[in-house]
């Protein structure tokens, strides 16, 4: 029961994650990709640090700065990239990949099993969502397709390291240091390729703050718990979510039609999610019955 409240809340985050298309394209200035990846994650990361007034300490200052890289700096930065460059069905397909990166690396830094049903969910995804969201009309750029591969590698990377490297604070705390981190590090980034923002409309302030508290502060304290409680191969599926999400969205906020395609599409991503849940929840089960026998 535990567990499934722990998939429940975690797989907030995701769906919520699948507005920030909607939310960028009708609240937000565009063509500021790093300007406003950077305000997502620096101001809420330095209002969560005035709220609990606890820092980084010895070897934390170091890991902080890489977790924000991977799990923000980085990440958001190519996300962005291959959001301009890729057809949105493009890009979040090249990065439904990542729960089959994190496989990988949960293997290597974790020393986790290897499930064949595990990786069998993680193509089953990939297909789902090639279902929800490619088109025919579909292009392919070598600079996007690079971005949206190297992004889902980061965030794979953030995803492990995230549980490999447990910070003794409260979930609060680490994810105000890691927002912090990359906002930090996106700014000089920001303020040497992007020219300054125009004048903010209501609309727009609306806009930065939702993604940045609810967007941002709110969905990764749950997903770091998920990170904390669950096998980081079964949080990374939960990722499947966002572009259904994205997809129900658009149907819902913007009229866009929705395809029987699509409709089978949304159908394979709960099967993939629900494999993946099968496929860590029998070995833990075992373990929970030959730990009471014992």
């Amino acid at each position: 029961m535990r567990r499934n409240t722990d998939l429940l809340i975690t797989a907030l985050a995701p769906i919520i994650w699948g507005s920030t298309y909607w939310v960028t394209t009708e609240y937000l200035p565009p063509n500021y990709p790093l300007t406003v990846a950077m305000l997502r994650a620096l101001p809420v990361g330095l209002l969560i640090l005035l709220v609990v007034r606890q820092f980084p300490t010895g070897a934390w200052w170091p890991k902080v700065f890489v977790l924000g890289a991977l799990n923000f700096s980085i990440f958001w930065a190519l996300l962005f990239v291959a959001a301009y460059r890729l057809p949105g069905g493009v890009a979040a397909t090249v990065g439904a990949i990542q729960p089959l990166i994190v496989i990988v690396l949960s293997r290597l830094l974790l020393k986790s099993p290897v499930r064949a049903l595990a990786v069998f969910a993680g193509f089953t995804g990939v297909i789902g969502i090639a279902f929800l969201i490619l088109t025919p009309q579909a292009t392919f750029d070598p600079i996007g397709l690079g971005a949206g591969f190297l992004g889902a590698i980061s965030m794979a990377c953030g995803t492990v390291l995230s549980r490999r490297w447990q910070a003794p604070v409260s979930l609060l705390t680490f994810t105000g240091w890691q927002l912090a981190a990359g906002g930090l590090l996106l700014l000089p980034v920001a303020m040497l390729m992007e020219p300054p923002l125009p004048s903010l409309s209501q609309s727009n302030l609306l806009g930065f703050l939702y993604l940045g508290l609810i967007g941002a502060a709110f969905t990764y304290v749950i997903w770091f718990r998920g990170i904390a409680r669950l096998e980081p191969s079964l949080v990374s599926t939960l990722g499947f979510l966002s572009p259904l999400s994205a997809v129900v969205i658009g149907w819902l906020l913007l009229n866009q039609s929705l395809s029987g395609l699509q409709v089978f599409g949304v159908f394979i991503v709960f099967i993939s999610v629900w494999m993946t849940q099968h496929a860590n929840y029998r070995p833990a089960a075992l373990a929970l019955s030959q730990g009471k026998a014992n």
